[in-house]
């Protein structure tokens, strides 16, 4: 009796303990203090990249990683650690160079200094298809260097900055943009010669401008120029910005001020005007494609390839306001053009990808015309042989085919639009397969073979843990755990997702944060925390990181914390997101409020205390709510659209049309228009040097306000851009919201 007692007795200290671990709040010094911060999502490897071996794959030292696949950069940086080759199948790892040797080699550079040879092995570099050399940009000069040799060979030694460096499929030469102008270098000879001979810095060739990287190539991708597979050739854009009005961002913080002039083209205003070209890699004369039946509707050059055989380059146009996509193949050697697809929709037609090219010269298409976007197989001259997957959800990301099993890999949403998912699919569209079973969020990274893939996973409660997978889905080997002992000292809230009927019966998904301590017999104020934007979900099964963390600090203060997408938000096919075409906010905010609906009908919410927070199209989404209804106490908007004429071009005028054919439209969605309806208190929070959503949208949204005689709150944050990332100032923002939020609702 005794011993079961005392028995007894240690399961309840055992237990005391356990709750006790849990009773710990968070601060905002554990969150965002760079001094004293708390790492609540931990180390997982990122960037892991397969070797072509498809047995070996790379790591940083030290389990952090960097980004490329095929040729691309390796990224890196001082202290990032060593590149490991790592076993898959065992984890045994090795060096995947000699640091010394290639330290060496740089050290023995004339001219080049010893510190700087130190950082070079922890540095970014491209790497060639072999994976047997490296091409690093170090100080605007390129230099190649073979890995475990004990030379390195600087190819340029010019004072102006060398960009977008490419090695040729066969490795025996590299590209770059200097000067706005195209080169080639010869890797043997060490020989440079221009491409392109532009002087007038208004043309840009092979690199991309502000707009085209931001809405069409993707973001921080300059790249404007692609190699021929066989290495003869290069396609190339020159985009022509002489229309483009400039714009101007001011840095106060110098002495002197730093200025910023850059083009910038508004909506309804001119794009830059763009040509496809096509050069031989030895030199001589451009051979221009023919588009000039496309010239009237203004067209955009929306992504560019090469069939595998070298002969045609295939491009993807489209008009101006993006309603349709014509998938082109251009013979390379007289420029004339033939069009294999041409892609309509009721309202836009967004570009997706290159088409994937199988060996017997067909193709695979992502394309969003049944309302979903779906794989296709194309015949080579673009005739439909099959609709590969079918279906209301999404293939979201093509991975590739393993031709001889006949098998296709992909992520999507067939199992759940909350967390995409691994699968496969056979290429006569049989035989559908998950490979990835568990709910949460999946990354696939297959190796070259499609026989092994790295999968990262995470749902909303648990930090990313990194596994080996076979190809038929079945675990091979835990990469990295990734637990973190942190979380669990911390009293947090149990988050539950929800799904909400929009007035039309449209189920929207949803995610409440509970406070730690709730009591369904009390009432609670709500924060709710959205972006909006067209197929852009918040709500996600996925681990959400410092932010998240930071919704569990205000959810310990006794608030709840609700996200719902509305409809055109909620990556459930680009035919949900259609109702918002050429008009901005009130289908939006229609669905929002139906969720606040379902909401305010819960016991324990109090109604009339509910805030609204956002950034970028959140922060939009956010002065609009607050000017169009009454169902908001307070807002926070960060980086906001006041007036869509004030944003660029491709993204606005996809979804808004010009404001020449729509001056109703961006009338009613502009925000500043309706200042004199604020309801509510608002925040502002805006970057001072923010290239994207310029500050000149918060101005003149202020000025309005004033002109109304409505009071408001605004913080601005010099220094940055669209994402305020110094850890001091993400600091003191996060610090400010929280306090307007405790202070106000």
């Amino acid at each position: 009796m005794q011993r079961r007692a005392f028995a007894l007795l240690l399961v309840w200290l055992s237990l005391a303990s356990v709750a006790a671990a849990q009773q710990k709040l968070l601060t905002l010094d554990e969150l965002f203090d760079p001094r004293s911060k708390v790492n609540f999502s931990g180390s997982p490897p990122t960037g892991l990249r397969w070797l072509k071996d498809g047995a070996h794959y790379l790591q940083r030292q030290g389990g952090g990683g960097g980004r490329g696949r095929g040729g691309g950069r390796m990224e890196g940086g001082p202290g990032a650690g060593l590149w490991l080759k790592v076993e898959a199948l065992t984890g045994k790892s090795e060096p995947f160079y000699d640091a010394g040797k290639m330290e060496a080699a740089f050290a023995k550079l004339p001219g080049f200094p010893a510190e700087q040879a130190k950082r070079i092995p922890q540095s970014s570099f491209r790497m060639n298809e072999a994976q047997t050399a490296a091409l690093i940009n170090e100080a605007h000069d390129l230099f190649y260097y073979e890995l475990g040799s004990d030379r390195a060979v600087r190819l340029t030694n010019d004072p102006e900055e060398e960009t977008n460096e490419e090695f040729s499929p066969d490795a025996r030469m590299v590209s770059f943009v200097r000067g706005n102008n195209l080169y080639v270098v010869d890797l043997n000879t060490h020989r440079e010669r221009a491409l392109t001979s532009e002087k007038d810095p208004d043309f840009l060739n092979g690199r991309l401008d502000w707009v085209y990287q931001e809405e069409l190539y993707g973001r921080g991708n300059y790249r404007g120029h692609w190699w021929s597979p066989d290495s003869s050739r290069i396609s190339y854009l020159r985009l022509d910005e002489r229309p483009v009005h400039r714009f101007t961002v001011v840095d106060q913080v110098p002495h002197f001020q730093t200025i910023e002039t850059t083009p910038y083209p508004k909506a309804g205003d001119p794009n830059p005007k763009v040509q496809l070209g096509v050069v031989s890699a030895a030199g001589g004369p451009t051979r221009w494609i023919d588009i000039s039946g496309y010239e009237p509707a203004q067209p955009l050059i929306s992504r560019v390839a090469w069939t595998p055989d070298s002969r045609k380059v295939a491009y993807q146009i489209q008009n101006r306001q993006q309603t349709w996509l014509d998938l082109n193949f251009a013979d390379a050697a007289d420029g004339s053009s033939t069009t294999a697809i041409h892609e309509t929709s009721k309202a836009w037609v967004e570009v997706i990808d290159d088409p994937k090219f199988l060996k017997d010269g067909s193709f695979l298409w992502q394309s969003e015309r049944s309302g979903f976007r779906h794989l296709c197989h194309y015949s080579a001259d673009g005739k439909l042989i099959r609709q590969v997957t079918e279906g209301k959800w999404e293939a979201r990301a093509l991975h590739g085919v393993d031709e001889a099993a006949g098998l296709v890999y992909f992520s999507g949403t067939e199992h759940s639009v909350l967390g995409g998912q691994a699968y496969r699919i056979k290429l006569d569209g049989n035989g559908l397969t998950r490979l990835t079973p568990a709910d949460g969020s999946h990354s696939a990274n297959f190796n070259p073979q499609f026989t092994l893939f790295i999968d990262s996973w995470s749902d909303i409660n648990t930090p990313t843990q990194v596994r080996l997978c076979r190809s038929d889905g079945s675990v091979a080997r835990l990469i990295d755990e990734n637990k973190l002992e942190a979380l669990k000292q911390y009293k947090l809230g149990r988050p539950e997702f929800v799904q909400v009927k929009a007035r039309d019966g449209f189920p929207m998904e949803a995610m409440m944060l509970k406070p730690p301590d709730f009591d369904p017999r009390k009432k609670y104020p709500v924060m709710m925390f959205l972006y909006g934007g067209p197929h852009s979900q918040t709500v996600r099964n996925s681990w959400g990181a410092t932010t998240y963390m930071w919704y569990q600090l205000l959810a310990q203060k006794g608030y709840i914390i609700w996200q719902c997408d509305n409809r055109t938000a909620g990556g459930k096919g680009v035919e949900s997101t259609w109702p918002l075409y050429r008009h901005f906010g009130e289908s939006e905010l229609r669905d929002i409020e139906d969720g606040l609906d379902w909401l305010k009908r819960q016991p324990y919410v109090e109604g009339a205390r509910i805030g609204v927070s956002g950034w970028s199209f959140g922060g939009f989404m956010t002065c609009y709510a607050l000017t169009h209804s009454k169902s908001f106490k307070i807002g926070i908007a960060g980086g906001s659209v006041t007036d869509w004429r004030l944003y660029d071009t491709i993204y606005t005028e996809r979804y808004m049309d010009l404001p020449q054919n729509n001056p109703d439209g961006y009338k009613a969605s502009a925000p500043l228009n309706a200042a004199k309806d604020l309801h509510g208190k608002i925040l502002l929070v805006h970057g001072m040097i923010d290239d994207n959503v310029h500050m000149q949208n918060t101005i003149q949204f202020m000025y309005e306000l004033e002109r109304a005689g409505k009071q408001f709150e605004l913080m601005l944050y010099p220094k940055s851009r669209h994402g305020v990332v110094d850890p001091l100032l993400v600091k003191h923002m996060r610090t400010l919201m929280t306090d307007f939020i405790l202070g106000n609702l």
